[in-house]
């Protein structure tokens, strides 16, 4: 009998499994694929780190601004391929390491529950006290636009391609659809993007997506705002990236009637399903669809499956982060949202280029904004600009721990830092 059978070794699955281990759970964690899931083997890690190489190529490239000479610098496929292969297997080997020394039982299967109590898996039956459904999420395709694996592709197929295309239109200009076309523009393909909402990245601050719109028009990406792609010839294009948002994967839980709402697994505030031993965590529940909430969640299904004393899920202080260049990074309530709630508020805003290490590492654009309302409370805050992906954990921080804006303000950040511009923006 174990404690606890998890099934999915994504973000949500792993860090359950890990720390109902390192409590001495009995556990067992079933996987169909890869250890790591979507966001190690076809998600954030490989993503990011090809977007970490674009990086360096546009600094080798205004190497001689920095007083260096070099050589043109150009991009090798097969080698950036190569890179990305050794970054995801040394990262799965640490997972792997991880498994075994919390004595954790992986099963390399499908799971099928059959009930509340039991999972069948590669024929064997798993008793469990409790089940923790992790399933994730696959990429979502349109009613007249399948993936074909060869012209259409998603975002796992972008990342095996062996040619660059000379003409690629990306279907979708949320946060997968900009990464790519930093990608593809640094690899040199002409890009296009199609997306039918009125901006970029829905959902992030309308100030910080207008202005990566306009550092990717100066790349020469073509961006086509409130477009439908069913208007456009796809034979134009050597390749079509679909991104247009991806759908919790749960299909195959259905014979134990557990409940859904938004297309995914409905659970409670504590992340409960609608039956009492089965708990749900990450993508499969909807909601963030981000691997380091998948992270909390997995953790806190397990704190709540052991504890006495129950606890709600927080999501007050989220940080969502796009690596494009620059990065953008935003957490709490966007100017719009916050608009629509408080009738008094004050937005605090800086250029990076009133920064000086800005200019010492010349990456100026871009600001920051923190939004506060009337009695000096953060509300949240959003970052377009060099490390925003790192700076925007101060404000989560703070945010999360209900500091007040003088708290921030009167704190002493180092001098010349990028992070300096938190505190100049609300001097």
């Amino acid at each position: 009998m174990y404690d606890l059978v998890v099934i999915g070794a994504g973000w949500a699955g792993f860090s359950a499994a890990e720390y109902a281990g390192s409590l001495g759970l009995k556990t067992a964690l079933v996987e169909r694929d890869a250890l790591g899931g979507t966001c190690l083997n076809y998600g954030c890690i490989p993503t990011k780190t090809l977007l970490n190489t674009t990086k360096l190529l546009s600094q080798f490239k205004k190497s001689a601004k920095f007083g260096i000479n070099a050589d043109a610098a150009a991009i090798n496929l097969s080698l950036l391929n190569q890179r990305m292969n050794e970054v995801v297997s040394h990262l799965r080997s640490g997972m792997e390491f991880l498994v075994k020394a919390n004595k954790i039982d992986l099963l390399k299967a499908g799971a099928t529950i059959l009930n509340p109590n039991q999972v069948k898996a590669d024929g064997q039956i798993l008793e469990a006290r409790y089940i923790l459904i992790a399933t994730g999420s696959k990429a979502l395709e349109l009613p007249n636009l399948k993936f074909d694996g060869d012209k259409v592709i998603s975002s796992t197929e972008a990342l095996r391609i062996t040619n660059i295309p000379k003409k690629i239109l990306i279907i979708g200009g949320g946060v997968i659809g900009c990464e790519f076309a930093e990608i593809f523009l640094s690899l040199g393909s002409e890009v296009e993007i199609v997306e039918l909402s009125a901006n970029l990245l829905p959902g992030i601050d309308r100030e910080a997506a207008k202005k990566l719109e306009v550092i990717l028009k100066k790349r020469q990406a073509r961006i086509c705002l409130n477009t439908d792609a069913a208007s456009l010839n796809l034979e134009n294009y050597d390749k079509v990236l679909l991104c247009v948002g991806r759908v919790p994967y749960c299909d195959s839980f259905d014979g134990i009637a557990l409940k859904k709402e938004r297309a995914g697994l409905a659970v409670n505030e504590y992340l409960e399903t609608s039956i009492p031993n089965i708990y749900a965590a990450g993508d499969c529940i909807g909601g963030y669809l981000l691997a380091h909430v998948a992270s909390y969640e997995g953790r806190l299904a397990v704190k709540n499956i052991t504890g006495g004393n129950k606890e709600k899920v927080n999501y007050k202080a989220i940080p969502s982060c796009v690596y494009t260049n620059p990065e953008i990074a935003v957490v709490g309530l966007s100017e719009d949202q916050a608009r629509k709630l408080h009738q008094e508020l004050s937005i605090k805003k800086i250029d990076f280029r009133s920064v000086g290490m800005s200019y010492i590492i010349d990456e100026q654009d871009g600001f920051v904004k923190i939004i506060v309302d009337k009695q000096g409370n953060l509300l949240g805050a959003s970052i377009i600009g060099p490390k925003a992906s790192e700076l925007i954990h101060v404000l989560a921080l703070a945010l999360n721990n209900n500091l007040t804006i003088s708290q921030i303000r009167d704190t002493i950040f180092a001098h010349p830092t990028i992070s300096e511009a938190i505190a100049e923006t609300l001097a």
